[in-house]
């Protein structure tokens, strides 16, 4: 659910926010805690690599089990809960003999409601399982892409993958992008889609939100001087100028595919995405 308000602010008029009414617990789980160092786009040598972060509230981060190697052990959800590190919202789990695990909450799931990882497990939301046991046409998420790596991709709020077929040692599968990639059958992957659907429909709202969150101010190339990016320059609305669009560092963009040629994974790929 969404929720909007009343607009005493222009800033407030269009603004949304999830409402979190499916979360049961405002404070995180202390022992699954540690700190999250601030680098601001910054590389070992204090020079921005990745522009346009910085600031925003502090943060710890939440250690998310994406393995799921307590294997045949069924736990129970003991409360849903916010990540100021991700979209999705976490699910903290608590296991025979007292030991709590954060994953990430799929839709449908409850507290109270019961979860395992294994060959044997069900096939039931929340279940992480070898890809071999999940029935063709099944919903995935939290995908490995090696054997005992952990999760990898399909992690983000509201994204959910297809089993399309199994064919020898590897399985067909359709990710949210529309590519269909091939993934080893040993590799786990969790039942269901991952929660909060709603989140890709937020509106920001105002400048100040985004700040927030650590994402400083995007400048257009065109609003630039020409020492400042290749767009830059000229007079009144000028437009690019250039023959194509490309980056402040001279990179093609709009469209310019930067993948690596020969790449590893190439023939795992059996569709591009869209």
């Amino acid at each position: 659910m969404l929720k909007t308000y009343k607009p005493y602010t222009k800033s407030r008029r269009w603004m949304t926010s999830s409402d979190f009414s499916m979360l049961t617990k405002k404070e995180p789980e202390k022992a699954l805690l540690i700190p999250k160092k601030k680098k601001a786009g910054r590389n070992n040598h204090g020079h921005v690599t990745v522009r346009h972060q910085g600031g925003g509230h502090k943060r710890m981060i939440r250690i998310v089990d994406f393995k799921r190697d307590k294997v045949g052990v069924p736990s129970k959800v003991i409360a849903l809960e916010y990540d100021p590190n991700r979209s999705a919202f976490l699910a903290l789990l608590e296991y025979e003999g007292g030991e709590r695990r954060y994953i990430i909450a799929p839709v449908d799931l409850k507290v109270g409601d019961t979860v395992m990882s294994g060959p044997d497990a069900e096939i039931k939301t929340g279940n992480a399982l070898p890809i071999k046991n999940i029935p063709v046409g099944t919903f995935i998420h939290n995908i490995e892409l090696s054997k005992g790596t952990g999760a990898k991709i399909v992690r983000s709020a509201g994204t959910g993958a297809q089993l399309m077929a199994k064919e020898g040692d590897y399985a067909n599968i359709k990710l949210p992008s529309g590519e269909i990639r091939l993934i080893h059958l040993d590799c786990y992957a969790t039942i269901g889609q991952v929660g909060n659907v709603e989140h890709g429909t937020i509106s920001i709202g105002k400048a100040g939100r985004k700040r927030w969150l650590g994402i400083r101010p995007t400048v257009r190339g065109v609003a630039m001087n020409p020492h400042d990016h290749p767009h830059g320059g000229g007079e009144g609305k000028s437009g690019q100028g250039n023959p194509h669009p490309v980056s402040r560092e001279g990179m093609l963009a709009k469209g310019f595919r930067t993948r690596r040629k020969g790449k590893y994974s190439d023939r795992l790929i059996i569709k591009r995405r869209r």
